[in-house]
């Protein structure tokens, strides 16, 4: 019997919050290095996002895994069932594509708190390819990004340095 990690109170999940998830593929094969697949699931991503009134502030696509940190824009913005309806489309429009599993179940996830800064953990986000040694330079990265904002943006306000 597989166990299931333990979330928080769902009530936390629900409003004005900032939330930093993690989604791994399915026996964490590295689907996400070409941008077909990229593409295929960030579309369906940014489409539950808007159903759940989420804003995506940044997102990293690793070879088996998904950063994201989105905010709620509403006090009815519903975090775990953008997560669910995310997961459920992009795993979907994959499976459509390529005819394969796309998800592991559950996710991981933090709520960040008042005191946590939402351009550090965008930083943290988009210094992920190159602490695995995918690249030098954040910038150099296809698959990172913000819907709020430009990549020069992020890496301007975090004054990033290789």
């Amino acid at each position: 019997m597989r166990q299931h990690r333990p979330r928080l109170n769902p009530a936390l999940y629900v409003g004005l919050q900032r939330y930093f998830f993690t989604f791994c593929t399915a026996q964490r094969h590295a689907y996400f290095i070409e941008s077909q697949s990229v593409t295929c699931v960030h579309r369906q991503i940014l489409q539950a996002a808007a159903l759940f009134d989420m804003e995506e502030i940044a997102c990293c696509f690793m070879p088996d895994h998904v950063h994201l940190l989105v905010e709620g824009h509403s006090e009815a913005s519903e975090a775990l069932a953008f997560v669910h309806r995310a997961k459920q489309l992009s795993g979907y429009e994959f499976s459509k594509m390529f005819g394969r599993t796309l998800w592991q179940p559950s996710f991981n996830d933090h709520i960040l708190r008042d005191d946590e800064a939402t351009l550090s953990v965008a930083r943290y986000i988009f210094e992920n390819p190159v602490r695995a040694g995918l690249v030098k330079n954040p910038e150099d990265y296809p698959f990172l990004g913000s819907a709020k904002y430009s990549t020069r943006e992020i890496m301007e306000a975090i004054c990033w340095q290789p």
